[in-house]
């Protein structure tokens, strides 16, 4: 459920790709193997080469206990690309995103300073892109993940377009 402070009335909210998931399970089965595999050593030492620590119960339960967070992190990950969304309104962009703690966050165009797109190996695979938003602030950057790579050029060019008009204007 989203509050109004989060959920504007009247913002027509666009999704991105449902393929975005595939990327973010990539994502997760990469970090979670290699994570366990590091957590995991220390059970081997205990086991072939006679280390007296780690305990063998604190070699299993590391990995173990990663593993279920891991599997928490699984199922909440469609959820999380379902609830990313933006709206493109007259002086700005809205992107926002969440279950728990959700969040909008708000670009004026006259703000933007260039915008990026970027594709990963798995992300050019699946056709999506990502759209990096960057502003006049410099620690503020936004990023729009898993668009369509059609989406996503049309996005920069528009975006470019409202930016160079912005600051024409001031």
């Amino acid at each position: 459920m989203r509050t109004a402070a989060i959920d504007p009335p009247g913002v027509q909210w666009l999704k991105v790709s449902p393929k975005y998931v595939t990327v973010r399970l990539v994502e997760w089965a990469v970090g979670t193997l290699l994570l366990v595999a590091v957590l995991a050593l220390p059970l081997v030492f205990v086991q072939f080469a006679g280390w007296q620590w780690p305990p063998l119960w604190l070699a299993i339960a590391v990995p173990g206990l990663v593993l279920i967070v891991a599997l928490w992190r699984l199922v909440l990950i469609p959820r999380q690309v379902r609830a990313i969304g933006y709206a493109e309104r007259d002086d700005d962009l809205l992107i926002r995103r969440g279950i728990f703690f959700q969040r909008t966050l708000v670009v004026p165009y006259g703000r933007m300073q260039y915008v990026d797109v970027a594709v990963g190996p798995v992300e050019r695979a699946l056709g999506l892109c990502t759209v990096k938003l960057h502003t006049a602030a410099a620690g503020t950057h936004a990023h729009l993940p898993g668009l369509p790579t059609a989406e996503g050029a049309r996005l920069r060019e528009q975006l470019s377009a409202r930016g160079e008009a912005r600051l024409a204007g001031l």
